[in-house]
């Protein structure tokens, strides 16, 4: 196979150097499914990665991309037959494994999700790994008992690729939702998707005490830190916290006395490391009873692969709503 384009990362000295390079289909790192990209994403992790803002990769060099959707060209895995239409998200590419910002990528078969009926490939990258999430963050609340009557459902950093589609998710499925978000030029698309209030994060009264009155039936948090705490003072009873992500910080502080006297129950959410049935089921259910009511303003920007480079500083300084697509051929 001739040889084609790849966004590589390397570490020199040290510090990281990325851009675009030629390589061949032999020198990826390996896998039984070798596939035509057709598109990507850009999430908060690929912005860290390119710009070394964060230690992502495991291993050096490798093309940089978490999420990629496109048609097999090759399989030794019976499972895929040329032409077919698949997605991959997560499962280590971009970080010990070549990702998806290639012309060409190749993947292990376990991790390889075919198309489901009903989503377009640009779909499947508008979606992405933050939208997987965010699907698997409201099916975990579901099957731990969560429903519209036990309140509203705040989500934070409700602006971002997770927090956007997590609020069309829950207001498509009938819960009242409040954004947490610090930015007032992102108020039309939060409330355009569903949210029906809208908080500053500097305006919250985080509380001192171990439980403060309850506000929420349950929360998506994506930031971590004193907000997650506050999120644990004032969830209701019975309620479901998903902790997603860790935007303001890693720490958590808090006691006991949410989960033992209101039952508040604290779901972690791994996008990764998950069995493959439930991996299928979740794509599934986000081309049917989970689908995206509002997914082309989720989608707020579709770029070009030779513009990949200059798009990574506007995540790493938090100037970007919703989600990007990369067209890569």
């Amino acid at each position: 196979m001739n040889a084609f384009r790849a966004f590589r990362i390397h570490e020199r000295d040290g510090k990281i150097a990325a851009g675009f390079e030629r390589m061949t289909v032999d020198a990826l790192t390996a896998g039984e499914v070798v596939i035509r990209v057709k598109y990507s994403s850009i999430n908060y992790k690929d912005a860290l990665a390119a710009t070394g803002a964060g230690k992502i990769l495991r291993k050096y060099p490798l093309n940089g991309g978490i999420d990629l959707s496109g048609e097999v060209v090759s399989s030794e895995d019976a499972r895929y037959e040329p032409g077919r239409k698949v997605l991959v998200t997560g499962c280590g590419h971009s970080e010990t494994l070549d990702g998806g910002y290639a012309e060409f990528a190749r993947s292990k078969g376990d991790f390889v999700i075919p198309l489901p009926d009903g989503m377009s490939l640009f779909d499947a990258m508008g979606l992405g790994t933050a939208g997987f999430t965010a699907a698997l963050a409201l099916a975990r609340m579901e099957q731990n008992g969560q429903k519209p009557s036990m309140g509203p459902i705040v989500v934070t950093g409700a602006s971002g690729g997770v927090g956007t589609i997590a609020i069309d998710l829950l207001a498509g499925r009938g819960y009242e939702v409040v954004a947490v978000s610090g930015k007032p030029e992102a108020d039309a698309l939060l409330t355009s998707l569903g949210a029906t209030r809208i908080l500053r994060r500097q305006d919250i009264d985080l509380g001192k005490r171990p439980l403060e009155a309850a506000q929420w039936g349950g929360a998506v948090d994506n930031v971590g830190g004193d907000i997650l705490t506050w999120l644990t003072r004032t969830t209701d009873n019975w309620g479901n916290i998903a902790s997603i992500g860790l935007a303001a910080s890693h720490k958590l502080e808090t006691t006991v006395m949410p989960f033992i006297l209101r039952g508040v129950s604290l779901l972690g959410i791994n996008s990764s490391a998950m069995p493959r049935e439930v991996r299928v089921g979740i794509w599934k259910r986000l081309a049917t009873d989970l689908k995206p009511r509002h997914l082309d303003k989720v989608v707020t920007h579709t770029i070009r692969f030779d513009d990949l480079p200059k798009a990574f500083d506007d995540y790493v300084k938090n100037r970007i709503m919703g989600r990007t697509v990369v067209q890569i051929s």
